[in-house]
């Protein structure tokens, strides 16, 4: 049966995905989320609501999996099929009343491999969490467990936090927050991302030896017609 055929549509999962080749995915290894993210015209960066819990980076390739609310039958699934270095992506549509995931299955998942989890949902252990070596991000935090009965997709596109994430998308993350980057155009945005490193480089050093220059700013100001008052603000002169 084709791809065109499928009918159980919701509830499927599809066995392959599109890796980018791993020198690829490691290149980006070191380089600030918002370096990238300002050489992707600052929209590709996932919403602040998705939070790291604990301090290690986040390197590697998208495995998605739409989930129900609250709900981990596919989570499950997703974790004995997703491979060394893949990224587990789940949408729960932020859900936060039920944890889809915690300590036991991350731990399964490190355990295999795998790099890192990003729950647009809730997760429970938060605690372990923040001391195990793998990169983990959540939504929010709550004791009550999950349900197992689906239903749910994997290695489909969904999208969190705004953005839109593939199967096989290089995910790069710290403790600011997540950048999605197309494979097709990641050879690009490294050299331009390693180049504003380099140039954020020089401007601390500048600004260490107190010749930051920032003169655009008034010139800015003045492109954009900005008023200037000469006198201090007074909220009882302005009505009377």
């Amino acid at each position: 049966m084709g791809l065109g055929f499928m009918s159980n549509t919701g509830f499927r999962i599809y066995t392959k995905i599109n890796r980018p080749l791993r020198h690829l995915v490691e290149g980006f290894k070191g380089i600030p989320v918002a370096n990238i993210g300002d050489c992707m015209n600052r929209s590709a960066c996932i919403d602040a609501k998705i939070r790291p819990l604990n301090d290690i980076p986040l390197l590697g390739t998208a495995f998605t999996v739409r989930a129900r609310p609250g709900d981990n039958l596919l989570l499950y699934k997703a974790i004995e099929m997703a491979q060394e270095g893949d990224v587990i992506v789940v949408v729960g549509h932020g859900e936060l009343s039920n944890a889809i995931t915690g300590e036991l299955m991350i731990t399964r998942a490190q355990r295999r491999g795998i790099a890192g989890l990003i729950i647009d949902g809730a997760v429970r252990d938060s605690a372990a969490i923040k001391k195990m070596n793998i990169s983990v991000y959540a939504a929010g935090i709550t004791p009550n467990g999950p349900y197992k009965e689906g239903p749910g997709e994997i290695n489909v596109p969904v999208a969190l936090g705004g953005i839109v994430v593939k199967p096989g998308d290089i995910l790069v993350g710290d403790a600011d927050s997540v950048v999605v980057i197309d494979p097709w155009e990641a050879a690009a945005i490294m050299e331009k991302a390693k180049d504003v490193a380099v140039k954020e480089g020089k401007i601390m050093k500048a600004i260490e030896a107190n010749e930051w220059d920032t003169s655009w700013v008034d010139k800015k100001l003045k492109e954009k017609d900005c008023e200037f008052v000469e006198e201090v603000w007074d909220a009882h002169r302005l009505i009377r």
